[in-house]
């Protein structure tokens, strides 16, 4: 009876998981600092695509070391040379990518002398003698060559779980010849990612072209003499070798003397224990929860499954909410409240149902919520009296601000909790955080789905009781949440800081910001016009239209046409990236010309389709969110849309904010921001006497700075280039830059970069002296802290590893730094969101952008809030240095700065 035998290359599909969440990389990481988008990624790919076909057979190949280890690198010495090194985010990952492999229930194999081609063209020959269905599974196109009608391709199109499947009628159709032609095919193009060249100027077209009238490489060069006289034809007979020697390392070996075989990689599932102790150890809390919720592996989780973990059964029962159970709800002091959402943009997205309760009146849901007009409930939500323990007061407000309601009496808030107490960890989704302290919680995926499978179940009962466990959770976890706070002494960040700020946020985005979408849409008019004739003048150029926006087609254009020298290589081929066109600008017109259609047609599309796209048009407004549990250091985040990133270094970026006006006539647009507070932090922190004279007496600190570093007298003027290395130098030092990262921001060589940082330190020795200081400390206590004691742990701190320690050594510099330079903002916050109520200004907050807040105000009320703003920004925390607040107000957010 045939078999099924499950091949994975197992290099090219970990690189790809890799890549497919490396935008979420610095928030998928363990409290012990172990870096996971490859590895959630890799695990997606086994469970929906290995784990539904049941392999009878099952084995994942790895390359053994580098292509060039191979005959392959003796054949031809710059085999897969040039390529960037693996980043060390990714190979830190590798071994736990090999035991998940096992976990899973396949095999792990390699050889030394074999890529992991190599193993797996052998291994499918030997399926294929013995009558047995083969399946590989690649990001790799080379694999393709091994396709049979016994011999299935399957290749990741994005990510690793979305497939094309090759067999070869659908080579056929797709290139117009058979699997065996693809070898001849690389002969003749050669391969940009594993860096061989084959015959000058064929490409794919013309390769497929050739075997379509020839078939194979023997006899294309059998009657290369008979060809019409071009300049195809001499460069075929010119690089006659080069095609033999490509074809050779293109082809993959398929009989291979391995040290398996067949029966040595039989597939029996996943393996219990294996699962649950390799989830546990990389904290996948979802992972786990679904393990348990599905029944993936049956009830039996083995030992490492701690029992003393709260399964479903264990919650109470959860019960409609009638009127007369609010009556015994509103004599309660404490309460759990929840809301469920369609989408975790509260703004827009519609309310499914809601919770509220104890353990000791019992947990109550519904899906009325007309149940809010009832006075008991409008009690609740807005008493000071009844202490309310909820996940995420800032949504919640804003929810309850849309019914017409404001929340009052917030005790505990898990998701500021959970985001204080671990900020590596923290992912915003309650099962998760909730796993963490052991808890067990059906994630929303599992009731609801997810993206266009979003659906809310019929039965009233199945969503009842999620929003009621939830509640449950929340009200549960306060205690143990709160102790856990008071262990690391931040207890004040949490009641002092975060909470009363999620509420000023709240305000803030309910409010909202007028757009005039009248002005935008015209920018977007202007700037389609703009686009238009840079890319007219860009076909010009080049001699002929092609796909600006193609990274294939434009690196064609570039090197192999026009012959600029290739600077960087990527898996797929040329790299056209920002830093790549940067270097050869000033080679080439053509590729300004590029830079600047890029930046404009970004712009375009970003900030001015995006911003129209969300505009709310009942108020004319957009009404952003703040993200206050994103990052590691307590600064705040926007998105939907992002107001922070609104460029600024462009006069065409500036110009959106020329859309951003008051929401009422005759009222005016107000800023004020934070004069370089991270180096007014830094001097203040260091006590360094030269960098505090600088600030007491006013100077510019940028060119005192200057004077030090270039040996200036106290007196000599500095030029521009000086005042932008001083600035460069004395923003590097606040983010722990090495020499050689200054040396790439300034585009000077590193030794000249090495020698600024050497006399910096020599001019501000307290600076030098703190930072070996708070290095210290950090190996000592594995975190460092802000001034206002906000935490961040450290776990590689004291890893064995030299780049993966120096990076924790200079985050151990900079997080205090930024982290007070956010807490500073965030107390001014506070503090002027109160003032204003306490003068009764109809001046608004709206917007906060890194140092600087945005306020909207009556022409009459300006010179009042000004004196206000300036005063509490400039007294919001007592330094040894003053903090300085410059402000500046106009018809429009544009001209207010």
């Amino acid at each position: 009876m045939s078999k099924k035998i499950l091949l994975i290359d197992g290099n090219s599909l970990a690189f790809r998981a890799f890549y497919a969440m490396y935008q979420q990389l610095d928030r998928m990481v363990t409290p012990e600092g172990l870096h996971t988008n490859a590895l959630v990624a890799f695990n997606n790919f086994l469970e929906s695509i290995v784990l539904p076909m049941q392999p009878d057979m099952g084995l994942v190949a790895w390359d053994a070391r580098s292509g060039r280890e191979t005959f392959r690198g003796d054949l031809y010495a710059d085999y897969k040379a040039g390529r960037d090194k693996a980043p060390a985010e990714f190979k830190e990952q590798f071994p736990y990518l090999r035991e998940m492999v096992e976990a899973h229930g396949l095999h792990n194999y390699e050889q030394m002398g074999l890529e992991a081609d190599d193993i797996i063209g052998t291994l499918s020959r030997v399926g294929q003698k013995a009558g047995d269905q083969v399946i590989i599974i690649t990001g790799d196109q080379d694999l393709t060559q091994l396709v049979t009608d016994d011999v299935t391709v399957k290749l990741t199109k994005k990510g690793v779980t979305q497939v094309e499947v090759y067999t070869p009628d659908f080579i056929m159709e797709k290139f117009g010849i058979t699997p065996e032609q693809i070898i001849d095919k690389k002969a003749l193009t050669g391969d940009t990612s594993d860096n061989y060249p084959g015959v000058t100027k064929v490409g794919e077209k013309t390769a497929l072209k050739l075997l379509k009238e020839y078939h194979d490489l023997d006899n294309l060069y059998a009657h290369v003499d008979e060809m019409k006289p071009s300049k195809m034809k001499e460069n075929l007979i010119n690089d006659k070798d080069v095609a033999y020697r490509a074809r050779k390392l293109a082809t993959i070996i398929t009989d291979a003397k391995l040290e398996i075989g067949l029966s040595d990689i039989a597939y029996n599932g996943p393996k219990e224990k294996g699962l649950v102790e390799l989830f546990e150890k990389l904290h996948f809390r979802q992972a786990l929860n679904k393990l348990r919720s599905q029944s993936l592996l049956g009830d039996d989780l083995g030992e490492a499954a701690d029992a003393s973990e709260q399964k479903q059964g264990d919650f109470a029962k959860v019960s409609t909410l009638t009127e007369a159970s609010l009556k015994k709800l509103v004599e309660e002091d404490q309460l759990a409240f929840h809301i469920d959402t369609t989408g975790e943009n509260y703004h827009q997205a519609d309310m499914i149902a809601f919770a509220l309760g104890n353990d000791k009146v019992g947990y109550f849901a519904s899906r009325d919520f007309t149940l809010f007009d009832h006075d008991d409930l409008r009690t609740i939500i807005e008493s000071d009296r009844i202490q309310l323990r909820l996940f995420n007061a800032k949504a919640h407000w804003v929810l309850l601000h849309r019914l017409g309601l404001t929340l009052h009496g917030v005790d505990f808030d898990f998701l500021l909790v959970a985001y204080l107490l671990d900020t590596v960890g923290n992912d915003n989704v309650l099962s998760t955080l909730a796993g963490r302290f052991g808890r067990y919680l059906a994630t929303d995926e599992e009731i609801y789905g997810k993206g266009a499978k979003f659906a809310v179940p019929e039965e009233a009962e199945v969503v009842e009781d999620h929003v009621g466990h939830k509640a449950q959770t929340v009200f549960d976890l306060r205690d143990q949440a709160f102790s856990d706070l008071d262990e690391h002494e931040q207890g004040h960040l949490y009641s002092d800081i975060e909470l009363p700020l999620s509420f000023v946020l709240a305000k803030m985005e309910a409010r909202g910001f007028k757009v005039n979408q009248d002005r935008l849409a015209k920018m977007g008019q202007e700037m389609d016009e703009k686009i238009a004739s840079l890319k007219e003048e860009i076909f010009q150029m080049a001699g002929e239209e092609f796909n600006i926006n193609s990274t294939k087609q434009l690196g064609t254009l570039l090197f192999d046409k026009m012959g600029l020298p290739v600077i960087k290589k990527t898996k797929t081929g040329y790299s056209t990236a920002v830093e790549v066109l940067e270097k050869l600008a000033p080679q080439a017109p053509i590729v300004e010309h590029i830079l600047a259609y890029r930046q404009l047609a970004k712009l375009k599309s970003t900030y001015v389709d995006g911003l129209l796209a969300v505009v709310d048009q009942a108020d004319q407004k957009v009404h952003t969110r703040f993200l206050q549990t994103l990052t590691q250091t307590g600064r705040l985040s926007s998105v939907d849309p992002n107001l922070q990133n609104i460029p600024m270094r462009t006069e065409e970026g500036r110009k959106i904010r020329h859309a951003f006006v008051p929401s009422k006539p005759d009222w005016l647009i107000f800023g004020a921001d934070y004069s370089q507070i991270e180096l007014r932090v830094l001097a203040s922190i260091t006590g360094d006497p030269a960098m505090e004279h600088a600030f007491v007496e006013d100077e510019d600190i940028h060119a005192e700075t200057a004077r030090k570093v270039f040996g200036l007298a106290d007196d000599a003027p500095v030029d521009a280039d000086q005042r932008r290395t001083a600035k460069a130098v004395n923003f590097g030092i606040v983010y722990g830059i090495s020499d050689f990262g200054l040396s790439k921001n300034l585009n000077i060589a590193r030794k000249d970069a090495k020698s600024f940082i050497e006399t910096y330190f020599q001019e501000f020795p307290k600076i030098h002296q703190w930072m070996d200081a708070i290095k210290e400390k950090a190996h000592k206590d594995g975190f460092v802290e802000t001034i206002e004691h906000r935490r961040r742990y450290l776990p590689d701190i004291n890893a064995k590893n030299f780049n993966t320690r120096s990076f924790a050594e200079r985050t151990a510099m900079n997080s205090p730094i930024q982290g007070s330079a956010a807490d500073i903002i965030k107390i001014a916050m506070i503090k002027v969101d109160r003032a204003i109520q306490e003068k009764g200004l109809q001046a608004r907050m709206l917007v906060q952008v890194h140092d600087e807040l945005v306020f909207e105000c009556p022409t009459e009320e300006l010179d009042q809030l000004r004196e206000t703003v300036t005063t509490v920004m400039d007294q919001a925390v007592k330094l040894a240095i003053p903090l300085k607040v410059e402000s500046h107000a106009g018809p429009t957010w544009y001209e207010a700065k």
